[in-house]
């Protein structure tokens, strides 16, 4: 009985997230944020989640705004929270984690630095354009 349940969630969760990454991105835009990409991670089996999703922001205030604002929506919409973020101190990278999509929202200089695209390059990306 309970595996069926865990099934069940991991079901609902696969379904949502698609909606979720959907709120993710109108978060960022709702902000301007810039350079958005997806990382589809699935079909790796080493990936710690099944999406990613990067941006950028022109300053560390921009960077936190854009994190505000999908926290915010998603919250709002789907009535979910990040299981975890960190980096809003300082605002360079704001890392926030909804378990199958992990958010990263970078300074530019930051994002250069750590490469993540790069890292995950077996990837399937697909780029969102700014408006």
């Amino acid at each position: 009985m309970i595996s069926g349940t865990a099934t069940r969630r991991i079901k609902v969760r696969d379904t949502d997230s698609e909606k979720l990454n959907h709120l993710i991105v109108e978060g960022i835009r709702d902000k301007k944020g810039k350079n958005i990409i997806q990382l589809d991670l699935r079909k790796l089996g080493d990936a710690p989640a099944d999406f990613f999703i990067i941006c950028e922001g022109d300053s560390n205030t921009h960077v936190k705004a854009i994190s505000d604002s999908i926290y915010k929506k998603v919250k709002d919409e789907l009535y979910t929270m990040p299981s975890h973020m960190e980096g809003s101190t300082n605002a360079k990278w704001i890392l926030m984690d909804y378990f199958n999509t992990v958010v990263h929202v970078f300074y530019p200089e930051t994002r250069e630095f750590y490469d993540i695209e790069n890292l995950w390059s077996d990837a399937d990306a697909t780029e969102f354009a700014e408006v």
